[in-house]
């Protein structure tokens, strides 16, 4: 299947996120392809397709974790390909790793203080602090309580939690409902609802294409590491191939 965009207009569009032509890979393995996308302020963009498609490597690109062997990666215009992980989360990009990757002896409240690491983050830490539990009220009942004892959906929170603490611009999701039961997917989904009604940027990749372009304005199809389908969800619901191939339609 050749690469297609279904809609062009919003990449016309100053992004906040950019990235242009972006190849990584692992040693001699290569996994991702001249990627092109694109974020909008305030906008949540998925990014489906199927397990082992790079959906993860993308999101390591982007976080520092893994630097690309080629193409830019541009925030606010800013080109941060191969910059530090540090660095990105200064400037603005926080990381929702796929299963959490929380610190489960430590508690709640500990694993959210690692998110404010950064010296600007520390010196709002308090006001930080009350802006998730406001967010979250779950968690400020559970603030002592062990972070491996808690629930699926509630780690999930304190994962989204913790990256909020560094009052990002950008919020990236690596696969939030991976290895989850269905009640407590809803329950994720209904998180990331809650943020993006208070017009959070998100970038989210996840392997349940129905569920995701129910919450996102746009979407881009992976596969294989290449981009093969892009356009809003709207577009991408009535799409025959997604709705063969990932809608069961």
């Amino acid at each position: 299947m050749s690469s297609k965009s279904i809609s062009a207009a919003s990449t016309e569009m100053a992004a906040l996120l950019r990235l242009k032509d972006v190849s990584a890979g692992y040693g001699s393995f290569a996994a991702l392809f001249g990627i092109s996308l694109s974020v909008e302020s305030g906008e949540a963009v998925g990014v489906v397709g199927p397990n082992g498609a790079g959906k993860t490597t993308l999101m390591r690109v982007i976080s520092g974790l893994l630097p690309p062997t080629g193409g830019r990666i541009e925030l606010e215009g800013d080109d941060l390909a191969g910059a530090p992980s540090y660095r990105i989360v200064a400037a603005g990009i926080a990381h929702v790793p796929e299963n959490r990757r929380l610190f489960p002896r430590l508690t709640v409240e500990e694993n959210l203080r690692m998110g404010a690491y950064l010296l600007q983050a520390r010196k709002h830490f308090a006001e930080r602090l009350d802006g998730v539990y406001g967010r979250f009220p779950r968690l400020k009942e559970r603030r002592t309580q062990l972070a491996g004892t808690l629930s699926g959906g509630e780690q999930q929170m304190v994962a989204i939690g913790r990256a909020l603490m560094s009052k990002p611009k950008l919020l990236l999701m690596d696969e939030p409902s991976a290895g989850l039961a269905p009640r407590v997917v809803d329950q994720v989904f209904d998180l990331v609802r809650g943020i993006r009604a208070e017009g959070l940027t998100v970038l989210i990749v996840e392997q349940n294409v129905r569920r995701v372009l129910e919450v996102v304005d746009r979407a881009y199809l992976l596969e294989t590491g290449h981009i093969r389908l892009a356009g809003s969800a709207a577009e991408l619901k009535e799409n025959a191939f997604i709705r063969q191939s990932y809608l069961g339609l």
